[in-house]
């Protein structure tokens, strides 16, 4: 195992070897458009656009500045082997019009960014393979987004009970999960697949255990069903809701649970179920509505006493402190324990140390318990 570090890249070694799409790349994680970059450059945007195309090559004087105004070293630009944004889908985001292109832009390269830092980590440590059912699901009619839930459950062993620790369930399943950084907290959790692995990247300010759990099941059901279908849609998302629904609330367990009127004893049994189920009231309620245990009136009756409470916000639970993903966490601890440093690390990814940190760090948060269910050994080991 190599663990010496590697010098840094020089502007003048690099510009024989500049790749265009490291470019677009460092550009989208700044958050600048062509033009924002050619400005604070002093050049024009017809020559940041060469650039980035391959059409024409910066000299190593530009390559520095590039290096210097973007906030990554000279050797971030170097062509590599993989070029991660040809291999990776388009991402699915909740609301492609509230949205802004430049917020989507930034969030789709940080989440490149994590993926190319594991595919890094991976030549030190195994990580499991990614095992994603595909179950292509199109249109509004039928029953497919559930029908892929249960394939997920039969094929993950999940049987009809609920779902432990979501985030490390995905993880033995060859997922990347991580957290974006904060200033990319205007964009929702999303998801994309990639020739490498797939990624889902969460919200890092959304801070409700009940709610994370459902994004992850939603974008869960975007790699399963959406390889193939275009992003953003009303159609895709409601699909995405419906999988999520029977993943976490599957229909033939939890049917006869779920409340048929509203009342005292109504309330103190979604309380339970909501613990059990690691689901907020809202979404048992919405599951009972469309399983037809409620009416479409008790349903809307129930909705306004949860406006009332207060609810809509932030329900009341016991679980206050949401699941954290450890796979790139463990590596890193694993690494530091057979000698490689973190510093060895990032000169070998050639990324931004504080992107690095924010992609492989456990966010601030106590790990919550892990469900006795979920795989835990042979996550992560050695080469």
């Amino acid at each position: 195992m190599n663990s010496r570090k590697s010098p840094p890249d020089r502007a003048a070694d690099v510009a024989p070897r500049f790749d265009g799409a490291r470019l677009t790349l460092a550009r989208q994680l700044a958050g600048l458009r062509k033009s924002d970059l050619a400005e604070v450059l002093a050049k024009t945007p017809t020559a940041v656009a060469g650039w980035e195309s391959g059409a024409k090559r910066p000299a190593a004087a530009t390559v520095a500045q590039l290096a210097l105004r973007l906030s990554v070293d000279p050797g971030f630009f170097a062509v590599r082997g993989d070029d991660i944004a040809a291999l990776s889908s388009t991402p699915h985001f909740r609301s492609l019009r509230s949205t802004p292109q430049l917020a989507r832009d930034q969030a789709f390269a940080y989440g490149q960014l994590a993926v190319e830092i594991t595919s890094s980590l991976e030549r030190h440590v195994v990580f499991p393979d990614p095992d994603v059912p595909c179950f292509p699901v199109s249109g509004t009619e039928g029953e497919g987004p559930e029908r892929a839930a249960q394939l997920v459950r039969k094929q993950w062993g999940l049987g009809g009970d609920p779902v432990g620790h979501l985030v490390r369930l995905l993880e033995v399943h060859g997922i990347l999960v991580v957290f974006s950084p904060e200033q990319a907290a205007s964009v929702d959790a999303y998801s994309f697949s990639s020739a490498l692995r797939p990624i889902v990247v969460l919200n890092p300010i959304k801070r409700d255990y009940y709610r994370q759990r459902f994004d992850v099941a939603h974008e869960l059901g975007h790699l399963v069903m959406h390889n193939d279908a275009e992003p953003g849609g009303r159609i895709v998302e409601e699909q995405a809701n419906r999988f999520a629904e029977e993943l976490l609330m599957p229909a033939r367990t939890i049917r006869e649970a779920l409340p048929s009127r509203t009342g005292a004893q109504a309330w103190a049994d979604l309380a339970r179920l909501k613990e059990h189920w690691g689901v907020s009231i809202q979404a048992l309620l919405y599951r009972a509505r469309r399983l037809g245990r409620l009416s479409d009136v008790s349903y809307r009756n129930a909705m306004n006493t949860v406006t009332n409470r207060g609810w809509r916000r932030k329900e009341p639970g016991l679980l206050s402190i949401v699941e954290q993903p450890s796979l790139l966490s463990r590596a890193i601890a694993m690494l530091a324990a057979e000698g490689i440093q973190e510093e060895q690390l990032i000169g070998q990814c050639r990324v931004p140390q504080g992107l690095f940190r924010v992609v492989t760090s456990p966010t601030p948060f106590v790990m919550t318990p892990v469900s006795e269910t979920t795989p835990q050994h042979g996550v992560v080991s050695l080469l």
